[in-house]
């Protein structure tokens, strides 16, 4: 009996006495939307860069691991697209079955514990995502997606992936004793999936509302032991009344009983940060969203993202005592400096694919006699867009060349896709006079989107365009002298402009659409003089207008947009359809070569008295005499400078 007493002694000082209270301090970390960018190398500018990269991120989580006895890692989603390094893994040297993705060569090195499913991991298809993820050394996971078959809308619906697991872990309390702890985490992704990659999801997988799946599964996990609930959310953080599949969800996400921390992302935002401090439900020093712990570390590997629980059972089981989130950077921006080291461990295990990568990049397509670059394409008219336009309207009249639809004009719809914003005022394109190459073509158009089509008439045209002028902010004629342009809750992405016609904008109207679609001011006009050929627009007259999957089937929640619209559902991408027009024009002798600069066929409407003002990258600086129209105010010391329209 005494050696028994004995034994049962020593077991319960290693494994922990249920009757002993203890604490235990648990460390999550998070990796989010990196998007290929493993290495800290800028495929676009081919250089080296310390400003994001896995490669750094990698320091942060071993210094972070160090501090703790107990950590777990995540990855939330929007991994595999974003990149050359991407785009290479499927068209140049395409993935096959058993091959280990470049992502989780470096990824299973890092001992994650799981990862969730992004809304751009799908970009490449269904086939890709599945292949790609069986090389993780870690469970995927997806609450919200389900299969398309015939139990679809009922209770017996089978998941797409496994929708959350149940982690087993032993950790170590203040004293060095063992505690078995059942860790439950559960993965959401947008269910607007089911637009934005509509081509290769429709007949496939169909998805639920986040937060309904959160409220049936968390009580499950709970009851089948897991002390804490993970909540990994691809998702953003919105104010206001969120509707049900609504895109971002965490605001009621934090409102589901029974989660523990918040693992959210998409947005390509910091959380906790001063930028959320007048968000409801927030607490910007604890790191908390209805008193959640939560985070959301950024992009491309630019932060950490770090949740710290002090958990014991007190109670006789475990409780959280208290928690808080925090984000670590690998760039000082006040400083301007690198505060993380590339680990050398990710180009030793990836450098035979990089290397790949620049051989694909640096192929020449063709060649540009001045420079092309993004930086005020919010608020002129930019060579960067036009150029994705004209290539899009050579390629649908080609294609619709014989068909019913040949005799209707021919519009194009493309935006600024690097614009600065929450990307960081270095996300410009800026491409130099002389050869164009791959690079500098993905550069220009960053998505793998497939182009499409679709038939409006003239006044859908007109409401296409007031939706993207709710980018701009009123501007009050009475107001104050210098007024600030741009919203910058509105998307670049969003911020179409309309080529094949001609417009202006009147920015002292309020805009009619709100930046969800919603109409906000029926009676709003900032779309003048709407021309086509020189003429007033008929808003009876048929138009086929040329973009893209997302927009086409209804990314944006633009007025009138949807595949019943669509009458050419090409597969090919808009960015191989650019390099093929860059191609052609190339070949053409120099007299009939067509011009890569802006046509100016859209501007904003002086005010008079109001100096209209906007933010853009201080690298802007140098192109400024070729833009008679803007001047510059004060460079802001950030990387930033403030810039004006004159007349």
């Amino acid at each position: 009996m005494k050696k028994n007493w004995i034994g049962l002694a020593l077991i319960a000082a290693v494994v922990g006495c249920p009757g002993h209270a203890a604490e235990v301090r648990l460390r999550l970390m998070e990796t989010t939307d990196l998007h290929m960018n493993l290495l800290s190398y800028d495929y676009y500018q081919d250089k080296a860069t310390d400003q994001y990269g896995l490669s750094r991120a990698i320091t942060l989580i071993k210094a972070a691991r160090a501090e703790v006895a107990n950590s777990l890692l995540f990855d939330n989603g929007d991994l595999l697209q974003g990149n050359p390094l991407g785009d290479m893994v499927v068209k140049v040297h395409p993935l096959k079955e058993g091959q280990l993705h470049p992502a989780f060569k470096v990824m299973n090195q890092l001992g994650y514990d799981a990862g969730n499913v992004g809304n751009h991991d799908f970009n490449y298809g269904l086939p890709f995502l599945q292949r790609a993820i069986k090389g993780a050394n870690f469970p995927y996971i997806s609450s919200n997606v389900y299969l398309d078959d015939q139990d679809k809308n009922s209770a017996q619906a089978r998941h797409a992936f496994t929708p959350y697991v149940l982690l087993d872990r032993q950790l170590s309390d203040t004293e060095g004793k063992l505690h078995s702890l059942k860790i439950g985490v559960i993965g959401f992704v947008p269910p607007q999936i089911m637009t934005w990659d509509k081509a290769n999801l429709e007949g496939r997988l169909v998805a639920r509302d986040m937060v309904e799946v959160a409220r049936k599964y968390v009580p499950e996990m709970r009851a089948k032991g897991a002390q804490l609930v993970i909540a990994i959310a691809h998702s953003g953080f919105e104010k206001g009344d969120i509707a049900p599949f609504a895109e971002n969800a965490v605001s009621r996400m934090a409102d589901v009983a029974g989660i523990d921390a918040i693992l959210f992302g998409h947005a390509h935002a910091e959380f906790p940060s001063r930028a959320f401090a007048s968000y409801p439900k927030v607490d910007v020093e604890r790191g908390t969203i209805n008193g959640v712990a939560a985070v959301m570390p950024g992009r491309w590997g630019d932060h950490l993202g770090v949740v710290d629980f002090k958990l014991d059972n007190v109670s006789g089981e475990w409780k959280t005592v208290d928690s808080r989130a925090s984000i670590r950077p690998i760039f000082d921006r006040v400083a301007k400096k690198s505060v993380a080291d590339a680990d050398a461990m990710v180009e030793q295990l990836i450098g035979e694919e990089h290397a790949q990568t620049l051989a694909y990049v640096r192929d020449r397509v063709a060649s540009t006699s001045s420079p092309i670059y993004s930086y005020f394409a919010q608020v002129s008219d930019d060579a960067s867009v036009q150029i994705v336009s004209n290539a899009q309207i050579a390629y649908v009249k080609r294609v619709l060349q014989g068909t019913e639809y040949e005799k209707y004009p021919v519009l194009s719809a493309a935006s600024p896709f690097k614009a600065g914003g929450r990307q960081g005022w270095t996300n410009y394109t800026d491409i130099p006079a002389g050869p164009l190459a791959i690079k500098h073509v993905a550069d220009l158009y960053v998505y793998p989107n497939t182009l499409k089509a679709v038939l409006l008439t003239g006044a859908e045209v007109k409401e296409w365009i007031e939706m993207s002028a709710g980018q701009f902010n009123r501007i009050d004629p009475q107001g104050a002298a210098q007024q600030a342009l741009i919203n910058p809750a509105f998307p670049s992405f969003n911020f179409d402009t309309l080529d094949g016609v001609s417009y202006e904008l009147d920015l002292t109207q309020a805009a009619k659409y709100a930046v969800n679609g919603s109409v906000v001011e029926p009676s709003a006009n900032r779309v003048k003089n709407l021309k086509f050929q020189g003429r007033p627009i008929q808003l009876d007259a048929k138009f086929i207008v040329a973009t893209n999957n997302y927009r086409a089937f209804g990314g944006g929640n633009f007025p009138g947009l949807s595949a019943a619209k669509v009458i050419l559902d090409s597969p090919d991408e808009n960015r191989q359809v650019l390099i093929e027009y860059l191609s052609m024009i190339d070949k053409l002798p120099a007299g009939r070569r067509a011009n890569l600069d802006a046509d100016n066929n859209w501007r904003i409407q002086a005010v008079a008295g109001v100096r209209l003002g906007f933010v853009s990258s201080s690298s802007a600086v140098k192109y400024l005499a070729r833009h008679p129209n803007i001047r510059l105010v004060k460079d802001n010391g950030d990387g930033s400078a403030s810039y004006q329209l004159v007349d």
